[in-house]
């Protein structure tokens, strides 16, 4: 059995790159009527901040049902259609399973879940001492669990909930 580790890099000067020509490949196969934003997010969405090497987008979309019905096309480039996978409201794709590559999280356009991960992302961006600590934290739960991803996860949780919330209301002040 293949086990997932958890490996934290240093930031790679060409992850938006790679986001980019995902981005691409994702708008070439979704039908022209839907309203669609893509945006990088996650931890390779913040220069400097050491990652899994995972890119992550967020893509705004004006109907689940219609990305519902187009899920086929991104399983054509390779993700695994997962569903609410555990968040109401969210679409989740992945592209591989054990070495993933980019995890894809949808959400209807103007959402709480969309803004959420913005907010997050834009107050990591903003404030160094808030990326440092974070990025001390995820060195540590990598190396504490490594062939854990849930127990790498939860040791991130109280600090990404936290700090979310200080992201959400700093984003409202900012009138992101």
């Amino acid at each position: 059995m293949n086990i997932r580790t958890i490996e934290v890099c240093p930031y790679q000067e060409d992850w938006p790159q790679a986001f980019a020509k995902e981005k691409a490949a994702i708008l070439s196969v979704l039908p022209q009527n839907m309203r669609v934003q893509i945006h990088h997010i996650g931890s390779t969405s913040v220069p400097g901040l050491s990652a899994k090497p995972i890119i992550d987008l967020l893509m705004e979309v004006d109907s689940l049902a219609k990305l519902d019905q187009a899920a086929h096309k991104l399983e054509q480039l390779g993700y695994l259609v997962k569903g609410e996978f555990g968040i109401p409201g969210r679409r989740y794709f992945q592209k591989g399973e054990i070495n993933r590559s980019h995890q894809l999280h949808a959400f209807v356009l103007d959402s709480y879940g969309a803004k959420r991960h913005l907010a997050f992302r834009d107050y990591l961006r903003q404030f160094a001492e808030h990326r440092q600590a974070y990025e001390a934290i995820k060195l540590e739960g990598a190396r504490l669990y490594r062939l854990d991803p849930a127990g790498y996860v939860a040791h991130k949780n109280d600090f990404i909930q936290l700090h979310e919330q200080k992201a959400l209301a700093w984003a409202q002040k900012e009138g992101k």
